[in-house]
């Protein structure tokens, strides 16, 4: 019996967000709305995303010893989410400068504080956290050696999950470690080029970017399309999921949410493309409401949608 549902090891971030009517040139000022304070982070997004769903969740992360580590213990403990593996110290809470225009896009940049110190050491000292949880869920606002550290410390029956965001090259090992590896176009095609065979990059066929994909190793990829929806891909064959149509407000969050509730169904045993269609289902909630943290739903709120 597994205590945890789900184990999200990954970034802590105060996101500070500015509405503006569209996003400023290179050497450019425009005016923008006031500034919104919100908990973020796409680790702590997740661990949130997924309570919110009712899953049993920790998170292993880094906060500074300051006001926003603060905010994010808060936000953390406020959805349920065991923070035994939330470590305090060593650097300023992590900080995310977000711009969202009308249409509900954002441009974002990180200052990852107090996540560049989340170390290969940390993960090996939260072992028991590894072993007491079902499914192993990462990202990469946290440095990469800590990613393969964690990979390195999986137990025998962990599945683990990874969005590769921001995208960098990743080693065989942690590819092969990924059941599945969740990408948007964007990281898609960043790990594509990896091989330096510019027909992988150039190619616009999703399906192909996901068959090429999984060539490199992992168990299974899912490609999330945006308002196309997604596609899954494993040995089975590849599947487009559909997309659910909704009105987006702001997009910030959304993908963190989509990986949390994939991650949760999967480790309840549903099939891949049925957990990628409620996914989807989670981010077009997420999209209709402000925020990061805050426009995640609850599972009531997802079967109303």
């Amino acid at each position: 019996m597994y205590d945890y549902d789900l184990l999200v090891v990954g970034s802590a971030n105060a996101d500070l967000v500015i509405g503006v009517e569209r996003r400023p040139a290179a050497g450019e000022t425009v005016l923008g709305s006031d500034l919104a304070v919100h908990p973020g982070g796409k680790g702590a997004n997740q661990a949130v995303a997924a309570a919110r769903l009712g899953a049993r969740t920790a998170l292993l992360a880094r906060i500074g010893d300051d006001a926003y580590g603060r905010l994010l213990l808060d936000s953390q403990r406020a959805a349920g989410v065991d923070t035994v593996g939330v470590l305090v110290g060593g650097a300023p809470t992590g900080v995310a400068l977000i711009t969202v225009d009308p249409s509900g896009d954002n441009s974002i940049v990180v200052s990852p504080g107090a996540n560049g110190r989340l170390t290969p050491q940390d993960v090996r000292a939260a072992a028991g956290l590894f072993h007491a949880s079902r499914v192993v869920s990462a990202q990469l606002e946290i440095p990469l050696e800590t990613v393969v550290e964690v990979v390195r410390n999986l137990a025998p029956d962990n599945r683990f999950v990874l969005n590769p965001s921001p995208p960098r090259p990743l080693p065989a090992e942690v590819l092969a470690a990924c059941d599945p590896l969740i990408v948007n176009e964007h990281e898609a095609k960043v790990i594509l080029g990896e091989t330096g065979t510019g027909d992988a990059v150039a190619d616009d066929r999703p399906e192909e970017w996901a068959r090429l994909l999984l060539a490199k190793g992992p168990k299974s990829v899912v490609v999330t399309l945006g308002a196309e929806g997604a596609l899954v891909a494993s040995a089975e064959g590849v599947e487009r999921v559909a997309a659910v149509k909704v009105d987006a407000v702001d997009t910030t969050g959304a993908g963190d949410s989509f990986t949390a509730a994939l991650a949760w169904k999967l480790g309840a045993g549903v099939p891949l493309a049925e957990a990628a269609a409620y996914a989807a289902r989670v981010g077009a909630v997420a999209v209709t409401r402000r925020g990061a943290q805050e426009s995640f739903p609850t599972a009531a709120e997802v079967g109303a949608l």
